[in-house]
């Protein structure tokens, strides 16, 4: 396999409906201390597009890069290491410094999914040193890893919007319905609130992280969100719910809009009065909300791959499947070291220092 990039500008990046794959996410992380470059691609086995590679410096000089949700896409899942190699090469001599490894959260279907789509139960992911094997098939230095921790969420809830609010309805669970319901009747009310009640927000989110047993974002990672579309209007949008009864803030949620999809970014709730059911008002107005904007899915993030109750996950995924949708299993991230040292080094920090999944580090 030959693959060929050509640097580009960022703003020549296509449309796509992969919020982490667009100028405004490069910006956002620009703020955030990260690097930027797109590239168009085109394989010898017929798969073109571009792709937004984020760098950043490590130790002695050297540098690591990251392919947020990305390349969109990719060639079939049986060559998916041989591709991600030889993209990695190639990569590799377009960047100022050198790389210890490129790290790539992809947007595909996990193998084991595809496996599973006969019609037989997903049976979860195999242990990484498994996933390793397979993936490595067919590539030359047999050198891709899985990375400790999945930056975006590799296993998720989809909602398909385009039905009717009825329909939509329909495909919940009962007791999901009745609990939006319930929240109607007590007064609960959701509101597009303004940037400057983001601080509001980040009270319940610290709340939720102390809760939940979680590292909480820094506050500027959320700021970054806004920041970026009040310098650049209109290059993506932000849905940014409370949910509220009387004058007391019940739940938040931050929704990014990238062409025809909606992604739940984050979100927080209070510990008090969880009996108003403020997050399954919040969620069902989002839809209300995002459904006339266009958009076709609503991608509601983590949740436990399986309903396994000791998965710390567990818990957003008897929340969320309760919305109805359909279950998304991706493969997840992955590196390609190219200094063993510097890689190692990284790679036990993130160990030791913990896993700060809710952060979208990406």
């Amino acid at each position: 396999m030959k693959i060929n990039i050509q640097p580009k500008k960022i703003q020549a990046l296509y449309p796509t409906d992969i919020l982490f794959q667009t100028a405004y996410w490069s910006r956002v992380k620009s703020h955030l201390g990260w690097k930027p470059a797109a590239f168009d691609f085109q394989s010898s086995t017929g798969q073109q597009g571009d792709v937004l590679l984020l760098t950043r410096p490590l130790n002695n000089g050297m540098s690591f890069a990251c392919v947020p949700q990305g390349p969109e896409s990719g060639p079939d899942p049986e060559k998916y290491g041989l591709f991600l190699e030889v993209l990695s090469q190639v990569i590799s001599e377009h960047v100022d410094s050198p790389l210890a490894f490129i790290r790539y959260d992809l947007p595909w279907e996990s193998q084991y999914a595809a496996d599973a789509a006969d019609g037989q139960t997903w049976p979860g992911h195999p242990a990484a040193r498994l996933r390793e094997l397979r993936m490595n098939i067919g590539t030359r230095t047999w050198n891709l890893r899985k990375a400790s921790l999945d930056l975006t969420v590799a296993d998720t809830l989809i909602i398909d919007l385009n039905r009717t609010e009825e329909e939509i309805l329909a495909a919940m669970k009962p007791k999901t319905r009745y609990n939006i319901r319930l929240a109607r009747r007590k007064d609960v009310r959701v509101f597009t609130a303004p940037q400057e009640m983001l601080p509001v927000f980040y009270q319940l989110h610290l709340q939720t992280a102390k809760r939940n047993g979680f590292i909480p974002g820094s506050y500027h990672h959320f700021s970054a969100l806004f920041s970026t579309l009040a310098l650049h209007p209109g290059s993506s949008e932000i849905l940014f719910l409370l949910a509220a009864k009387d004058q007391e803030i019940l739940a938040g949620a931050i929704i990014a809009v990238s062409g025809r999809q909606a992604v739940y970014l984050y979100g927080a709730s209070a510990g008090e009065r969880r009996n108003l059911m403020g997050p399954y008002a919040l969620h069902w107005e989002a839809v209300r909300l995002l459904r006339p904007k266009g958009c076709l899915t609503y991608d509601m993030g983590a949740v436990s791959p399986l309903p396994d109750p000791g998965h710390p996950f567990y818990g957003m995924y008897r929340f969320k499947t309760g919305f109805g949708g359909k279950m998304i299993h991706r493969n997840g991230t992955w590196d390609y070291p190219f200094d063993e040292r510097e890689y190692a080094s990284f790679r036990n920090f993130e160990l030791l220092s913990g896993a700060k999944i809710q952060e979208r580090q990406i």
